[in-house]
């Protein structure tokens, strides 16, 4: 999961301030409360996603004119973040000017230079999937009251496709590919998903309204199915590699990373080849007559069935919850258990496995859902076998390790019940530190005991970890030195030991993710401010509060919580 919001594009409007040399500048949490206010007015989905449910009815702007209107807002933003005097804020608000300026910075990197929303035909699909989406997988206003939200955006979805046509050019042929292979399933949410989340409305009227609106809205995609294959695809000649300095960038607004990429290749490959020689050791500890592949082969043949699968994960997360608690790892926030579910249609092509918890400042809906994919039944028996290997029981424990007990969801936790984290910690994250928690944890609670160090569990975490060790280079590989997408198959499978089927879906999403390479980078930030913190406190450190101080401060870069627990900048690699 992502913490920092994915924003298909960030429209402004209404009057805000307009910045001149000799205009006083704003307090900053009026600035800060400005931004957020323009923000969901202009991102309606996003506003429903985080609990504000004024927006409900209206789904985003995707015209021209309104990136155009969106840049010269950002600007007027940035201005006024960089106009505050740092040493009249407090620390905090300091660190969260810092995160609001290179917030704005990322996304004008965005409007002006990487320019997903030129390049990436799903972005516009999903993203009026997800708008519907939205509105129905949590119970927070009736069903009626709901139900016309859904009315009111299906209504605006054929507009929002002929936008997405004016924008798109040139994708690289493997977005477009990708966005074709998405829409049957945004089709199929439309058909059965969405009339199924209102089967108990008896209101005559509306149901006819609804039936009207969601027969365009089915038509439209299909409409736009349609041109992906006919006119977009034949001309999608791009290239999905975004380039060196794009990628430097990237890193330094969105993580807070100024290593150059040489040295970032260098750590990722030192990484990499560390935990293949650990996945070696271990796999001789399981029976040293084997070879290491034949040992992760055998404990891929035990695996839950497609049909038993999301039941299996469901079953181990109150045993995770325990061993926190009783290990104090960390100190665990009261909410309700995570529920196991499919992850929706839509989602399915590049998702494995996430994390879908209710929006900080939701104050009804509070289900949390642990996405899980299945193997696509249309595969073949051959195909599926091979998906579900990779799912098997010690590696289905690290995927819940990290999306539920102590990761994602734990991580969320702490956020939504934390009345004094500010505003602008609620509402931003860094993926380095969100991922990179996630994935730290996985091997913490294996360090710390959990399934008393049985070898197996350790396997299963090695496989991911090198899956992220994968990422990691493959990420900066295709984006700045030229690998194809068959050679970052070959990598995921040779180098990572993950199946083929595995191999592809993380091509993919590598081809439109450039910084994947989060979840390596923030494991290893982590570790290393845990050692130095651990320094710094000598016999006062303990486990826990090292946890729960990190925890505590949202999901900012690591830079920021390093700079909040040791007092000063350092090192983060």
């Amino acid at each position: 999961m992502k913490y920092k919001f994915t924003i298909v594009l960030f429209v402004l409007s209404g009057a805000i301030m307009t910045t001149r040399t000799h205009a006083k500048p704003r307090p900053f949490q009026q600035i800060v409360d400005a931004y957020f206010d323009d923000y969901f007015k202009t991102n309606p989905s996003q506003a429903t996603s985080v609990g504000f449910h004024q927006y409900d009815h209206q789904l985003e702007d995707f015209s021209l004119s309104a990136h155009q209107r969106n840049r010269r807002k950002l600007v007027e933003y940035l201005a006024a973040f960089q106009a505050l005097n740092p040493r009249a804020l407090s620390p905090l608000e300091r660190d969260d000017r810092e995160i609001m300026i290179v917030t704005i910075h990322s996304l004008l990197l965005e409007e002006d230079r990487v320019q997903m929303w030129r390049k990436n035909p799903d972005t516009y699909s999903s993203a009026v999937t997800s708008s519907i989406f939205a509105l129905i997988k949590r119970d927070f206003a009736p069903p009626e009251e709901r139900l016309r939200s859904v009315i009111e955006r299906e209504k605006q979805i054929s507009r929002a496709l002929t936008q997405a046509r004016g924008v798109l050019r040139t994708p690289p042929k493997i977005y477009t590919r990708i966005a074709i292979e998405q829409l049957p399933g945004n089709i199929d949410f439309f058909q059965t998903t969405v009339p199924d989340a209102f089967k108990n409305v008896n209101h005559a009227v509306l149901l006819a309204d609804f039936k009207q609106s969601n027969d365009a809205a089915i038509a439209a995609l299909k409409d736009y199915q349609g041109w992906l294959q006919k006119n977009l695809l034949p001309r999608s000649r791009g290239t999905f590699a975004i380039g060196a300095e794009n990628y430097r960038l990237k890193l330094l607004y969105d993580e807070m990373v100024d290593v150059p990429l040489p040295r970032l290749l260098k750590i990722g490959y030192a990484q990499l080849r560390k935990d293949q020689q650990a996945l070696v050791e271990t796999a001789r500890r399981i029976d040293p007559k084997k070879k290491p592949e034949d040992v992760l082969k055998e404990l891929e043949r035990d695996h839950p069935t497609a049909d038993t699968l999301l039941s299996s994960a469901q079953q181990q997360l109150d045993g995770l919850r325990q061993f926190l608690i009783d290990h104090k790892i960390i100190t665990v926030p009261g909410g309700a258990q995570a529920k196991v579910v499919e992850t929706p249609s839509f989602m399915r092509a590049t998702t494995f496995a996430s994390m879908d918890t209710p929006g900080p400042y939701e104050t009804k809906a509070t289900e949390a859902y642990y996405n899980i994919t299945l193997p696509d039944p249309s595969w073949s028996k051959e195909k599926q076998e091979e998906y579900l290997e990779g799912y098997n029981y010690p590696l289905l424990s690290n995927v819940s390790v990290h999306e539920v007990w102590p990761g994602h969801y734990t991580q969320f936790l702490w956020v939504k019940n934390n009345p004094e984290l500010s505003k602008t910690r609620k509402l931003t994250g860094a993926g380095s530190n969100a991922e990179g928690w996630a994935h730290y944890s996985e091997q913490m609670v294996l360090d710390e005991g959990l399934h008393n160090n049985d070898p197996r569990y350790r396997l299963a975490q090695l496989v991911d970890a090198l899956l992220r060790d994968c990422r990691y280079l493959v990420g900066i590989k295709m984006h700045t030195q030229g690998m194809t997408t068959d050679e970052a198959k070959e990598f995921f499978v040779k180098e990572g030991h993950q199946v083929p089927v595995v191999g592809e879906m993380e091509t993919k999403r590598g081809a439109g993710d450039p910084t994947y390479l989060m979840y390596t980078l923030g494991k290893l930030e982590i570790l290393k401010l845990r050692e130095d913190y651990k320094r710094r406190m000598g016999s006062a450190f303990s486990l826990q509060d090292f946890h729960d101080r990190f925890i505590k401060a949202g999901s900012p870069a690591v830079k920021i919580v390093r700079r909040e627990l040791m007092g000063r900048d350092g090192p983060l690699l």
